[in-house]
């Protein structure tokens, strides 16, 4: 009974110093790795979506409709990603993005604070941003794969495919016709 007590004893005392440490069976270097590319991967959505929301905010032009719904849409399917990546990083033992500056310190999407853009230049650079995220979301898969994380693979599977359909459709939004318009 008393080497019970001490075993209990040795688990709270070991919960109150990392209470934040969901139980799995991956290595602390999977948590660490896997959990740190997921927490790049949720900065980039987040800064993706207000950049989306932004040019969504500030479109005009013959086209207005067409590409306020389309950004909207995709505002939205970005918005989407954000708590099952977050709740992804803690099934695996990490921990979150925690403000909005955390974010900024580890989002590799761009701001644009222009007063005025384009709209198929809007268009264009959310392109290559989806671009660039379908990129990043392969490398953190590699790190997922390394590790046997095969439910996190799985997620981002699926979200390559809708970061791909993104970039699709922003691609074919932007095309100019024959007739020049």
């Amino acid at each position: 009974m008393a080497k019970k007590k001490v075993s209990n004893e040795a688990d709270l005392k070991r919960r109150r110093q990392a209470p934040l440490i969901t139980p799995t069976d991956l290595k602390t270097g999977a948590t660490r790795d896997i959990a740190g590319g997921l927490n790049g991967i949720l900065a980039d959505v987040f800064a993706l979506y207000l950049k989306t929301k932004n040019f969504h905010w500030h479109m005009s032009g013959p086209h207005f409709r067409d590409y306020h719904l389309l950004l909207d849409e995709q505002a939205d399917q970005l918005y989407a990603m954000t708590d099952p990546i977050a709740e992804r990083i803690r099934k695996v033992g990490g921990t979150t993005l925690r403000s909005i500056g955390h974010i900024a310190r580890l989002a590799r999407v761009s701001d644009n604070d222009a007063d005025y853009v384009e709209p198929l230049d809007m268009l264009a650079e959310l392109r290559e941003d989806n671009k660039s995220l379908a990129g990043r979301l392969r490398e953190v898969h590699d790190v997922c794969d390394e590790h046997r994380d095969i439910a996190s693979a799985s997620l981002i599977e699926n979200w390559i495919d809708e970061t791909e359909r993104r970039t699709w459709f922003l691609f074919e939004a932007s095309r100019v016709g024959k007739g020049g318009g």
